[in-house]
C-alpha cells in the first residue's frame, strides 16, 4: 500500500504510475479515512465551527476527491479494458459515500447551529452554499424516501458512465477504409493521418473515422457525396438501433429512458414539479419558464438571418454545385464552397498558419499581458507523451498549474473540456495555501510526417477557438484569490454561468492583434497576411443564424425534456416538435445524435444546456468592455483586463455572478452585444 500512486495525496498525482489494480485498495482505504472523519465531526460532542470541522473532514474528502478525480480523469483520457472494470467497479461505492455525505442529518444539522456571523464573506457564501446542497441532497428527506434517494443517485452514476461508455465504443468502432478516387478533396495532412492509419492495420487506402479531426474535414471538404453520406449516417446513428445491427450493443434507448425516469423520480422526492426545476434551483435562472423564454425570445430574432442563411445555401448549391435537393451530409460541403466563393479563402488555407506550437505561444501571450502573469513549462508525472505541463505565475510567485492534452486519439473521450484537479485553498489542516492545478483537454489533429519530415500539427480557426475557450475555464479556476476551496475558482460558480470566462476568451481570436502573434505557416514561417485575416473577419458571422438556431434547438429540447416530457415516451417524438418549431434544416428521420448527446446524460447539463447561451449573452456584454477601452488599433487595454481579473476570475464562486458581472461593467448585461457580434443587431 505505500507504493500505491493514488495513496500520495501531497504533491500532483502519479499518472504515469498509477495502474488498475492500484484504483480498489487505494477507494477502499481513502472511503474507511473519510467515513471515519465523518463519524468524528458528527460525534455530539463535535465543535459546530467552520475550520474545525474542515481540518478534519474536508481534508479526508480532499483526499479521497483527488484520487477519485485522477481515476476518473484517466477514464477519460486512456480508457482501457482494465480500467474502466476498475472505475466500474469503485463507481458503487463512490456514489454512495458522497450520497450518504450530502444527506448526512447530523453533519446538516453542524452547519446549520454554526454560528454565521463569526464566518469571513467567502465561508459564508460556501456555508450558504452548503445549506442549500444539503437540502438538494436529500438531507430533509426520512427513511423510504432517503433510501430511494441514495438508489436513484448510485443507479444515474452507473447509467451516465454507461452512456459515456457506449457513446466512445461506438465513436472507436466505426472504421471506413476509403479509396483514392473517394477521398477527393480531403485536405492532404487529414489524407496523410489516414493513410498512415491504414498501413498501420496492413490495409489499403484511408481509414476514415468519427473522430473530429477526420470527420469534420470530410463532410467540409470531400468532393463525394456518397462517402460523405457514409461517414454521415454513422456519426448521426451511433449508439443506435439505426446503426448497423452489430453496433447495436451499444445502444443508448434503454439508458436514456431510465435516466429521465430516475430524475424525474428525484425531483418529485425533494418536492420539485420536475426534474428541469431541481436543475435551476441552484443556477442564475429562475425557473424553466424562464429559461424557454429566453431562448425562444433569442430564436425569434436569430430565425430571420437563419432563414436568408439557408434560403442562400440551396441557390448557391443549385446554380453552382448542380443540387437541387441538397442532404443532411451536403450542407456542410455547400458552407463550405459558399464561403470559398463569396470571401474568396478556404478554412485549409487558414488552417497552413496555424501550427499548434505558435497558437501557443500566442495565447500564452495574451494570457500574460492581459493578466500580468508569466507561463513557462513545467514538469510532472503525465499519463501519455502528448500531455504537456506548465505553471503560471505572477512576480515570481507560483499562482497556478495545468496540464495541456491536445490531441485525439483511440480511448480518449470526444469533445473538450477543463478539469480542476485541485482547487485553491488555505488549507486549515497545516494552515498552508494550496495553490490550483487544472487539466485543459481537446481533441485536435496530430502532427504528420511528409516525406520523413516532422510537421507540427494544424488548427482549423474553430481549433483554436476550441483551446481558447478551454483556456478560459481555465483561468477562471487557475486565477482565483479566493482561499475557500468551495467557493474558490469555479467552485460555487452557477452553472449558466460558468461559461461566461470561456466564451469570453473566444473573442481574442478575432482581433488583429491577438492573432498576427500566433500565426506562422507550416512551410514558409510566414505570418498570416492581413488581407486573409480581413476575409476571415468578413466570413465571422457567416450563417451565424443557423449556428445559433441549432444551438437553440438543443438546449429547448433538453429543457423541455426535462420539464414537460414523459419518460416513458418516445423522446425523438419531442426531438421532432423542437426541430419543427426552431430547425431551418430538415434532418433525416434516421438520425439519432440525441443518443450521444453526452453533455445531457452524462456531462453534467441536464436541463442546462442554455447555459451556453444564457452565458454567452454575460461573455458578449463582457468583452464589449474591451471594445470600448482598446486603444485606435485595436489593442486591448491591460487596465480592463486587470478590471475583469479582479471582478470575475479573482472572485470566483464567493459571491453571485451576476454581483461580480455588475462590478466589472456597472449594469446588468444586455442581449445587445451577442446579436451585434453575431451579425443580428437592429443595422444587420
Amino acid at each position: 500500500m505505500n507504493d500505491n500512486p493514488l495513496l500520495l495525496t501531497h504533491g500532483l498525482p502519479r499518472f504515469d504510475a498509477i495502474a488498475p489494480a492500484h484504483v480498489a485498495p487505494a477507494i477502499e482505504v481513502l472511503l474507511t479515512q473519510a467515513q471515519s472523519a465523518l463519524d468524528t465531526v458528527t460525534a455530539p460532542d463535535f465543535p459546530a465551527q467552520w475550520l474545525t470541522l474542515s481540518a478534519v473532514l474536508d481534508v479526508a474528502v480532499e483526499n479521497l476527491g483527488l484520487a477519485w478525480g485522477a481515476v476518473s480523469h484517466l477514464n477519460s483520457v486512456n480508457d482501457s479494458p482494465a480500467l474502466r472494470a476498475a472505475y466500474n467497479a469503485a463507481l458503487p461505492q463512490i456514489t454512495d459515500f458522497f450520497t450518504r455525505l450530502g444527506a448526512d442529518e447530523k453533519l446538516y444539522a453542524k452547519y446549520k447551529a454554526m454560528d454565521v456571523a463569526r464566518l469571513n464573506a467567502e465561508q459564508q457564501q460556501a456555508h450558504k452554499n452548503a445549506i442549500r446542497n444539503f437540502v438538494l441532497g436529500g438531507a430533509e428527506l426520512r427513511d423510504s424516501a432517503r433510501e430511494r434517494f441514495a438508489q436513484i443517485q448510485e443507479r444515474l452514476a452507473e447509467l451516465s458512465q454507461k452512456f459515456s461508455e457506449n457513446a466512445l465504443d461506438a465513436t472507436d468502432a466505426f472504421a471506413y477504409y476509403a479509396s483514392a478516387d473517394e477521398v477527393g478533396g480531403v485536405p492532404a495532412d487529414v489524407l496523410e493521418t489516414a493513410r498512415a492509419a491504414a498501413q498501420a492495420e496492413a490495409k489499403e487506402g484511408y481509414k476514415l473515422t468519427l473522430k473530429m479531426p477526420c470527420y469534420l474535414p470530410v463532410m467540409q471538404f470531400a468532393h463525394s457525396s456518397a462517402l460523405r453520406q457514409t461517414l454521415y449516417r454513422a456519426y448521426v446513428t451511433r449508439a443506435s438501433t439505426q446503426a448497423p445491427v452489430e453496433m447495436h450493443k451499444f445502444d443508448n434507448s434503454a439508458i436514456m429512458q431510465e435516466i429521465l425516469a430516475l430524475r424525474k423520480e428525484e425531483a418529485s422526492l425533494l418536492g420539485f414539479a420536475n426534474f428541469a426545476a431541481l436543475s435551476i434551483a441552484p443556477k442564475m435562472a429562475d425557473s424553466p419558464e424562464t429559461v424557454v423564454r429566453f431562448l425562444r425570445d433569442l430564436g425569434a430574432k436569430a430565425r430571420p438571418f437563419a432563414e436568408r442563411d439557408v434560403a442562400e445555401l440551396r441557390a448557391f448549391a443549385a446554380e453552382h454545385l448542380n443540387q437541387k435537393d441538397p442532404q443532411a451530409w451536403d450542407w456542410s460541403y455547400i458552407g463550405e464552397k459558399r464561403k470559398e466563393a463569396r470571401y474568396a479563402f478556404s478554412e485549409q488555407e487558414v488552417k497552413q498558419y496555424f501550427t499548434a506550437p505558435k497558437v501557443l505561444a500566442g495565447l500564452f501571450k495574451i494570457v500574460e499581458t492581459l493578466f500580468d502573469v508569466c507561463i513557462s513549462a513545467d514538469s510532472a508525472p503525465v499519463w501519455h507523451p502528448e500531455v504537456k505541463f506548465f505553471r503560471i505565475e505572477r512576480h515570481g510567485a507560483l499562482i497556478g498549474q495545468f496540464y495541456l492534452d491536445p490531441s485525439a486519439r483511440s480511448g480518449k473521450r470526444g469533445g473538450a473540456w477543463m478539469d480542476g484537479v485541485r482547487g485553491r485553498w488555505l488549507r486549515p489542516d497545516n494552515g498552508q495555501l494550496q495553490t490550483p492545478v487544472a487539466h485543459l483537454v481537446c481533441n485536435f489533429a496530430l502532427g504528420t510526417q511528409v516525406d520523413g519530415v516532422e510537421k507540427p500539427a494544424l488548427l482549423t480557426h474553430d481549433d483554436v477557438i476550441t483551446l481558447f475557450h478551454e483556456c478560459g475555464h481555465g483561468l477562471h479556476h487557475l486565477l482565483t484569490q479566493v482561499s475557500e476551496r468551495d467557493v474558490a475558482g469555479i467552485s460555487g460558480v452557477e452553472w449558466d454561468a460558468v461559461e461566461l470566462p470561456s466564451q469570453f476568451m473566444e473573442n481574442f481570436c478575432w482581433e488583429w492583434n491577438v492573432i498576427r502573434h500566433m500565426t506562422a505557416h507550416v512551410d514558409s514561417g510566414q505570418p498570416l497576411p492581413r488581407a486573409l485575416f480581413d476575409k476571415m473577419l468578413a466570413a465571422r458571422n457567416f450563417q451565424s443564424g443557423m449556428q445559433t438556431q441549432r444551438q437553440i434547438e438543443f438546449a429547448l429540447f433538453d429543457m423541455l425534456l426535462h420539464s414537460a416530457h414523459d419518460p416513458a415516451a418516445d423522446l425523438i417524438v419531442l426531438l421532432q416538435q423542437v426541430r419543427a418549431e426552431v430547425a431551418v434544416l430538415p434532418s433525416p428521420e434516421f438520425n439519432r445524435s440525441v443518443h450521444t448527446f453526452s453533455h445531457i446524460f452524462a456531462g453534467g447539463y441536464a436541463a442546462g444546456y442554455y447555459s451556453y447561451k444564457w452565458a454567452e449573452v454575460l461573455s458578449a456584454d463582457a468583452y464589449a468592455a474591451f471594445e470600448e477601452s482598446a486603444d485606435a488599433d485595436g489593442t486591448p487595454d491591460p487596465a480592463t483586463g486587470k478590471q475583469y481579473l479582479h471582478a470575475i476570475l479573482e472572485a470566483g464562486g464567493s459571491r453571485p455572478a451576476m454581483e461580480s458581472f455588475k462590478a466589472f461593467r456597472g449594469r446588468e448585461p444586455s442581449m445587445d452585444a451577442l446579436l451585434r457580434h453575431q451579425g443580428m443587431g437592429a443595422n444587420a
